[in-house]
């Protein structure tokens, strides 16, 4: 698999990189040892970077990761974590903490559970409204002198956002979502991150199995994330969206390939400093994206998916009303 930097300072990584928050929560039940067999197979394929979440289950996708990675040699696997969400004993979303001892408090845990010296890359999940971000980068630029983290990252924050961390120190990558139906990044973020040097690792790149191929208007109101918050997958928006998806679907049923191999080669089409996070929680799901790198789409390719699926078709946000408030991103 071609790799790339993640932009002038990071790390380089696959062209692809592997998801891991599903596999322990918001997406529903999880089979332990499909998990550990598609992060096996994903690193067998030549993805490289793993990202994960200290929330992500409760601590339990870091351990997943830690059984997984055992007995490999640590250069493997380039490790990407977030912190700051907190969490409630029964799961529910609490607030966020980015103060500079509590950045110090969690990747203090995070080390211990990953079972690793170092993680590669550490990054805020959220901007806290309550901390200058100058200060939460700073507490990470500490732990990158000693030794502790590798690389700085940033998650779901603004361009001004953006701009103002990395004058404290380099960051590596935004991480944030982009799809073929999430494209907001494109008026100011993408922009501000090419004229810092910042790369990008893209997450819901298929909208969360929205834009996958394989999701139908049968699973409205599953108990999981996607069934109970997140408005594109309720009510007429889930009706309006999956038509995009048929559009979709002969457009790649004529390049020979699948929805979700077209969403993500389409994300791979947007620029070299973009690292597409695939969420796959099973082998065949993994083997399937795989295939998105043998997917060559021409600008007359690209123009057609651009009528298919227009920016502004979409129908919902991306989020419930209350975690669209806490999204940097979404503020100019």
């Amino acid at each position: 698999m071609n790799t790339t930097q993640l932009g002038s300072t990071g790390p380089r990584v696959a062209q692809l990189g592997l998801g891991c928050m599903g596999m322990s929560d918001l997406y529903g039940p999880a089979d332990r040892g499909e998990s550990i067999a598609t992060i096996h197979a994903a690193l067998e394929a030549g993805i490289t970077l793993l990202d994960t979440g200290d929330f992500y289950g409760m601590g339990h996708n870091e351990l997943l990761l830690r059984d997984a990675l055992a007995g490999r040699a640590r250069d493997q696997a380039i490790i990407s974590v977030k912190f700051g969400a907190l969490r409630a004993p029964d799961g529910a979303f609490v607030g966020y903490d980015a103060r500079p001892q509590a950045v110090k408090n969690f990747v203090t845990y995070s080390l211990r559970r990953l079972g690793v010296d170092y993680i590669d890359i550490y990054r805020p999940a959220r901007l806290d409204p309550a901390v200058p971000i100058e200060e939460t980068v700073g507490a990470i630029g500490e732990l990158v002198k000693a030794g502790y983290v590798r690389h700085i990252g940033l998650s779901e924050v603004s361009a001004a956002t953006l701009r103002r961390a990395h004058a404290v120190h380099p960051i590596s990558d935004l991480q944030i979502e982009y799809s073929m139906i999430s494209r907001g990044i494109e008026e100011q973020i993408l922009p501000a991150a090419r004229a810092l040097g910042v790369g990008i690792t893209a997450y819901g790149v298929l909208s969360r199995g929205l834009i996958s191929g394989h999701w139908s208007a049968r699973r409205e109101g599953e108990a999981d994330f996607r069934g109970q918050r997140s408005p594109r997958f309720q009510g007429a928006n889930l009706a309006a969206n999956l038509a995009l998806v048929e559009r979709v679907r002969a457009i790649a049923d004529a390049l020979g390939a699948s929805v979700a191999q077209v969403a993500i080669a389409w994300v791979l089409a947007q620029g070299a400093d973009i690292v597409p996070l695939i969420g796959a929680r099973r082998r065949e799901r993994l083997t399937e994206a795989l295939g998105a790198l043998d997917v060559v789409l021409t600008p007359a390719d690209l123009a057609q998916l651009a009528a298919a699926m227009p920016a502004e078709a979409v129908a919902g946000t991306r989020y419930d009303a209350q975690q669209m408030a806490h999204l940097d991103s979404e503020h100019a």
